[in-house]
This record gives structure tokens, sequence and C-alpha cells, in this order.
């Protein structure tokens, strides 16, 4: 007799070992359709697993995360059984799961054509509408590799040599086409008939450049046709609101290949920086953070100190001089030490809030570069707190409410919180760890915040706070962040004198806000699709006449509004009024004001707002009120 429970805490009894499918057909036969796999005791299954004891049993559907991974991983194979029907030289190699689909890479004569991804993209369609049953099988170590080198796989043969000889491995066959994989999988091809073909794109074999460059055929599948084609609308979405495409036609910045990896912004671009970075300023002045400035090269023997030496050492960018090794700062948190050191501080000083729009650069890969996203050379809204272990909650809850308003302010309301606990390779004491960790989740419930637990994603000397933006595409940005450091003062030897006159050492929040500014204005790029707010637009209004008659009014209307503080540009050229309106619309400008006789006269002008709004006639007066109305808003 078997025994399931299920997850509602009912219980099935069956005569002997039962299968997940027939489990799933005895509870309905809408349920046994639907089944993809199912969860034992916790451990992701088939549909064909067969439970010989008592045990937890939960089907796993569609509508489940494992259920879109399943699909995901068995549209993978999918793919490489489409590939070897329509070239059955290509050979395969793996083909995992990622992020919203799968990839998987081959060895083949010749580079895949898009015309290509089309006819495999159609063979799948084909071999899906056959719904083949996918059927699990083990072999010895040894017999897959002989099994897998008469197929003419010498990648596969090479993958299963390299597992240990006593172990048994898993193949899966659909149809003609049979693939070495732990699984799980959907019990047959016909469950998948959401799916994409991507692009195809180089990658190395298992990573290394010295071995053979495959090709990586890249593909997207989902539950349902809606969640496909919202999907597929994103992308095109994003594609239209992509930061480097919207930066070079609104004349922002561009990225040379004399300096890689580094920024050069133009003057609409740094316009919009300096709004993002004085907005910050303020934001550190009312929050009781004193403004400092460190230098860019450090000693190395100040990196040895703080372990940063053996953790990050291959991403820092080296110098010497005069035999002294120094190292560009890849963050701020050292120097903001040595600063606090100076002088004797006192437990009345604290908690001491430093802040500090820093410099830093980091050797990163060049294929890891992202136009304004990932960089070598960055500036962040750097800050540290220096307070005693009873502060940190206070100063977390403080914190956590302050960037919120940040957030909404530029935009963003939606945020995921998450707790990274302490990581495998670390330093400090457990205690000082239990410590850090609990003060953070009190200081998030304080703040009512839902938070999640990442184990063991802290950084190696503290737990932090992780913040998550959604922007306006849904898309996940981590952002801001929070960490507890009880180490590093330990390391630099930093220290407070407490109420009982004793020495101790202080405990060290590292906060950023909005982190790198330039990943954060390519964050507001894409969220705006370059439309940014009023407050943050580089060019707020242009103003142009209709014809020359009325330039000299054009100059008085730019005068006044740039005396209130705007950010004006007028347009004189000798052209259409239409083609001008056009093309500044095309810049994504909040406002364009247009002036003929009739506003000359009035001392007035016609406002056309974004979006292709014509607002009538008013005033200048009643337009500047307009506009100090939205700036004000944040609108």
């Amino acid at each position: 007799m078997v025994q399931i429970t299920l997850p509602d805490g009912s219980q099935r009894d069956y005569p002997g070992p039962v299968t997940v499918a027939e489990v799933a057909q005895s509870i309905g036969a809408g349920l046994a359709k639907a089944a993809l796999g199912g969860k034992v005791d916790g451990k992701l299954v088939d549909t064909s697993y067969s439970i010989t004891q008592n045990a937890a049993l939960s089907i796993v559907t569609a509508k489940d995360p494992e259920g879109l991974d399943m699909i995901r991983h068995s549209t993978a194979h999918l793919l490489a059984y489409a590939v070897k029907e329509l070239f059955p030289e290509a050979q395969v190699t793996i083909g995992p799961v990622i992020d919203n689909g799968f990839f998987y890479d081959f060895s083949y004569k010749r580079p895949f054509t898009p015309e290509d991804l089309v006819a495999i993209e159609k063979k799948m369609t084909e071999l899906a509408a056959k719904d083949e049953p996918v059927v699990r099988r083990v072999l010895p170590r040894d017999e897959a590799v002989t099994y897998f080198k008469g197929l003419g796989e010498a990648y596969k043969a090479e993958i299963i040599a390299s597992i240990p000889t006593n172990e048994d491995v898993s193949l899966y066959r659909e149809g003609a086409f049979e693939d070495l994989c732990r699984g799980p999988h959907v019990p047959s091809t016909g469950k998948l008939k959401h799916f994409k073909l991507m692009k195809v794109a180089g990658a190395y074999w298992r990573g290394d450049h010295r071995n053979e460059m495959l090709q990586r055929i890249y593909g997207t599948a989902w539950s349902t046709k809606d969640e496909l084609q919202n999907y597929l609308h994103m992308l095109e979405e994003a594609e239209k609101r992509d930061h480097r495409k919207l930066g070079k036609e609104l004349d922002l910045f561009h990225i040379d290949e004399h300096s890689p990896g580094t920024v050069f912004w133009h003057p609409k671009g740094w316009t919009l920086w300096q709004q993002v970075e004085q907005y910050m300023r303020r934001v550190y002045i009312d929050n009781g953070y004193q403004e400092v400035k460190g230098p860019q090269i450090l000693d190395k023997s100040l990196w040895e100190k703080t372990g940063h030496w053996d953790k990050y050492r291959e991403n820092m960018f080296i110098t010497e001089s005069e035999k002294r090794d120094y190292a560009l700062k890849p963050m701020n948190c050292p120097g903001h030490i040595l600063i606090y050191k100076q002088g004797v501080k006192s437990y009345r000083d604290l908690p001491l809030r430093y802040g500090e729009f820093g410099n830093c650069h980091r050797n990163e890969p060049s294929g890891g570069l992202h136009g304004i996203m990932r960089v070598r050379g960055f500036t962040q809204d750097d800050g540290h707190i220096f307070c005693s272990p009873d502060q940190i909650q206070a100063e977390c809850t403080a914190y956590t409410t302050l960037l919120q308003k940040v957030y909404k302010d530029f935009g963003f309301t939606d945020i995921v919180y998450k707790l990274a606990t302490r990581p495998e390779q670390r330093i400090g004491s457990e205690e000082s760890w239990d410590q850090a960790e609990q003060a953070l989740k009190d200081g998030l419930r304080a703040s009512g915040c839902e938070f999640e637990i990442s184990p063991g994603e802290g950084a190696f000397y503290g737990p932090k706070i992780e913040y998550t933006l959604k922007d306006a595409l849904g898309r996940e940005w981590q952002c801001g962040t929070m960490q507890v450091d009880p180490n590093m003062p330990e390391r630099l030897d930093a220290e407070y004198v407490g109420e009982d006159g004793a020495r101790h050492r202080p405990i060290m929040l590292h906060r950023a806000i909005v982190g790198s500014l330039e990943r954060f204005i390519g964050m507001l790029i894409e969220h705006y699709a370059g439309a940014m707010p009023v407050w943050l637009s580089p060019v707020q209004v242009v103003v142009t006449g209709i014809t020359d008659a009325q330039s000299d009014y054009v100059q008085s209307v730019a005068k006044t509004l740039r005396q209130q503080g705007f950010r004006v540009e007028t347009d004189l050229r000798n052209e259409k009024i239409t083609y001008k309106i056009r093309e500044h619309s095309l810049q994504k400008l909040p406002y364009i004001l247009v002036v003929g006789d009739k506003e000359r006269e009035a001392g007035a002008v016609a406002v056309r707002a974004r979006g292709n709004q014509d607002l009538g006639v008013v005033s200048l007066q009643a337009f500047i009120d307009r506009m100090t109305s939205d700036i004000a808003a944040k609108a």
C-alpha cells in the first residue's frame, strides 16, 4: 500500500507503486491532461515517475513556475530535434533554460542564417504537432559514452565522459531524437505549443575561448499564446526604448572606442545628469549627510587590509609610481573610513553619515559592457553611515522610507525588497552576522515592507538589502542597497569613544539609492522612452515663431522663461512651422511654444504639449504657472 498526501492535506491510498500520471488521472481527467510533472517530497519529477512508498505529491501544471521551466527545457530539446532533422551533420552540445526562454549550442560547418531559423521553427511546430511521447531511460556512464560516439555526437560523449565512472546517466527520447539530460521533461511534445526562435549568437565550447566557436540559438517559450505575444510585444517596446538608440537620437551621450566602457556626455545628456545629481545632493542635505570627496587612487596596502585585493583584484585597474602599487578605486568605502578616522569620534557624533558622488572604475570584461548600463568608469551616489549596533535598525528604517520617496519622485513605485544573507566565503563572527541580519529584517518590517530572502547572496563582509525597481515594461532593475559591515571598521581600526569612556568599533552601513548614476540614467531613459518628465528634461521648452517677424518676441519670451529658471531653446530658422513642430516633437520635448503676430500683440503663446496635444493660446504668465506646477509635482 502506498499513501499519497496531496497539497490540501487529503490522502489517497494505492495498492502498490503508482506513477505521478496515474495519481493525476485518479483525481480527474482535467488534471491528468494538464499535468506536466510532479513534486514528490519536494523533488521535481516526470509524470512517468513511479512512487514506491508513502510521499507528499503536488501535480505540476503549466500554471506553476516549475511547469514553465519544464516547458522551456523540453522546448530546447525540441529545437535540437528539429536541427538534427534538417541538418543531420550538426552536433548538439548543451541546451539549458535561461530567463524567459532557453538556448541550445550547436557545432555545424556553416553559420545558421535567418532563413534557417524560420525553417527550424517550422520544423519544431511540425514535430510538436505529432505529440510524440517523451520517454526516459537510464544507461551506465560508459555505455552512454559509446552510444553517443556511435551517433557521431562527440560533444555529448565528452560531457558524459566527465561524469564519474560509477554513475548512471539519464536519456530522454522523443521520436527519432534522443538527448542526454537529467530532466524532468513534459510527457509529450504536444505540450509545447507557444515558442519562438529569437536569434543566433556565438559561444565557445564550455565557455573557453581556446575551444571551438559554437552557434547558440536562442528561443523563448511560454505556457499560453497570450503570454508569448505579451513577451514579444514587450521586446518590441524594449527595443524602441533602448537607451543606446535614444541616447543617439536625442543627442545625450555616446560611447567611443578610444575609451571603451566610459561615457562621453553631450550637453543635453550632461544637463540630465545634473538634474539627477543635484536632486540627490538635496537629499543628502535634507537627511543629515555630509558630502565628502575621496581620491581616485589608493595604495595597494589599503585594499589588502580591507580584503578587496583578494576578492576584486582582477576587476581593479592597477598603476605604479615610484615602486609603489596603486589601484583606481572600484568603490568608495575605504576612503570614507580614512576620513572618519581623522579626529576622535564620540558616541554623541553617531550616527555619522557621509555621502559622495564617487567616481569609480572596474575592469569589466569587454563582452559584458552595455551602453551606459554596464561601464568601466561610473559615479555612485555613495553613502556610508557610521553608527553603534543599536542604531542599525533605526537607520535602516529611515533609509528605506527615504529611498521610497526618491524612487517615487523619479517615477518608480513598484519596489521588490530582498535580504541577501551570509555567503559561504565571508569574514567576521557568526554572532555579528546574526545581529546584522536580524537588524535588517527588523528595519524592513518596521517600514512595512514585505521582503524575500536571498540565501548566501550577501557581500563577503556583511548582509544587505537589495532594492529592485520595476519599470514601465515590468522589467526588474536591482538598484539601491543597504549593507551592514562590522568588519571593515575592524580591519581599518576605526573607533569611537562610548558613553562608558571605552573605545568601541562602529558599524559601517554601506548604502546607495540610485547606485551608478550612469546606469540609473539609462534606466530613466528606457522607463520614460526618452520622454522625460518636465523637471528632468534637458530642454523643457522650445520657443519658435511662424515667420521672421516674430523673432524679437521669441527671444523676449525665451529670456523671461530663463529668468524663471527654465531650460529653454529658441528656433529662429526660416523653416515651415509644421516642419519645426514635427522636428521638436521627435526630440520628445515637454512643450513647444509657437508665436505669431496675434500672440505677440497679446503677450501670449500657443502651447503644444508632448504627445501632439494642442493646449491653445494662453498668457505667458499662465504658461509659467503651468511649468512651475509641473516641476514642483515632479510631473
